[in-house]
C-alpha cells in the first residue's frame, strides 16, 4: 500500500485552510483591506499618479478629479500619491517595529518557560517596568530623548512589542512543558534548545501569528501618533500622521485634507484587526480564551 505523498498532504492542509478563510467574513474583509493597503506601499516604489513631494502651489487645493483623484493640499500635492507613500511609510515602520518586537520577546518567553526561576523573574519583572507606561508614551519619550526620525520610532515601538511577545511566548510554553510528548522529548537526551525550536516554537506558531497582526495594527496607530506630534517619519517623506497635523488649519476650508488620511489609518487599522480575528478563529478557536493581548500579566 503505498503511502499518501508529503505535499498532497500539505497541499489538501492549504485547500482546507483557504476554504475555511473564505467562510470567514472577518478573514475575508480584513484581508482585502489589507491587501489593498499593501499592495498601494508596494506600487508607490514604482509608481505614483503624480510627484508626491513636488511642490505646485499654482494646483493648491484642487477638488477630486480625473487628474487628482483625492485632489491635492495646501502645497498643490496630490493627496492619492502621499496616500501611498503614507502606506509605505507607516506599513514599513509597523512591520520592523514587529519583527523587532517578535524575534526578541519570542526568544525571551521561551527561555523564561524553560529555564524558570530567577531568570524568570527578571524577564517577567522587566516587561513589567515597561508596561508601566503607555505604548504611545514610552514611544514619545524615547523618541524625544534621541530624536525625531522613523529609525528611532521603529526602536521606540520595537521596544514596547518585546515584552508582549515575551508574555505570550512564555505563557503559551509553560503550558506545554508539563505535556506528555515534551517529556518524552526530555527523556530521549533533547535538550531544552532543541525542544524548544523543535516542539515549543511550532506549537504555539498560531498564537504568534495573531497577535503579530494584532500588534501590526498597533504600530500602525503608533507611528501615526509619532508623526502627527512631529517625532516619526520627517517631512518631506509623506506619513499619514503629518498629514493629519498639517490638515489642522485647513479643517474648515478643506476637511478633505484631514478626513482622507484619517480614514486611511481607520481602514488599514480596521482591516488587521478584521484579519486578526479571522486567523483567530480559523487556526484555533481556543486562541481567543488564551491570547493576552497587549501585555496582561501572565506570571
Amino acid at each position: 500500500m503505498t503511502k499518501p505523498h508529503l505535499f498532497s498532504t500539505d497541499a489538501h492542509k492549504y485547500r482546507s485552510f483557504l476554504a475555511k478563510g473564505l467562510h470567514s467574513p472577518s478573514f475575508v474583509i480584513g484581508g482585502a483591506i489589507t491587501l489593498f493597503f499593501v499592495v498601494l506601499a508596494l506600487v508607490s516604489f514604482v509608481w505614483t499618479p503624480h510627484d508626491a513631494l513636488s511642490v505646485n502651489i499654482a494646483e493648491r487645493l484642487k477638488p477630486i478629479s480625473t487628474t487628482y483623484w483625492l485632489g491635492t493640499d495646501h502645497y498643490g500635492h496630490d493627496l492619492f500619491s502621499m496616500i501611498m507613500l503614507g502606506a509605505r511609510n507607516s506599513i514599513a515602520v509597523a512591520l520592523v517595529a514587529v519583527g523587532i518586537g517578535a524575534c526578541l520577546g519570542v526568544p525571551l518567553g521561551c527561555w523564561a518557560a524553560a529555564k524558570g526561576g530567577w531568570l524568570d523573574e527578571a524577564i517577567m519583572r522587566t516587561g513589567d517596568f515597561i508596561f508601566a507606561f503607555p505604548a504611545i508614551i514610552s514611544a514619545i519619550m524615547i523618541t524625544a530623548l534621541a530624536g525625531p526620525g522613523a529609525i528611532n520610532a521603529i526602536v521606540a515601538i520595537g521596544i514596547f512589542n518585546i515584552p508582549v511577545f515575551a508574555r505570550l511566548a512564555r505563557g503559551a510554553a509553560l503550558s506545554l512543558w508539563t505535556r506528555e510528548f515534551i517529556l518524552a522529548a526530555r527523556l530521549s537526551g533533547k535538550g531544552s534548545v532543541r525542544i524548544t525550536i523543535e516542539h515549543i516554537l511550532p506549537n504555539i506558531a498560531n498564537l504568534l501569528i495573531v497577535q503579530g497582526t494584532i500588534q501590526f495594527s498597533l504600530g500602525i496607530l503608533a507611528e501615526a501618533g509619532l508623526s502627527y506630534v512631529g517625532l516619526g517619519t520627517q517631512p518631506p517623506m509623506p506619513s499619514w500622521g503629518q498629514m493629519l497635523s498639517e490638515a489642522q488649519t485647513w479643517l474648515m476650508m478643506a476637511p478633505q485634507l484631514a478626513i482622507i488620511p484619517g480614514m486611511a489609518i481607520i481602514l488599514t487599522v480596521l482591516g488587521l484587526n478584521l484579519l486578526g480575528d479571522g486567523l483567530r478563529d480559523m487556526l484555533d478557536p481556543k486562541i481567543r480564551s488564551s491570547l493576552d493581548i497587549g501585555g496582561s500579566k501572565a506570571s
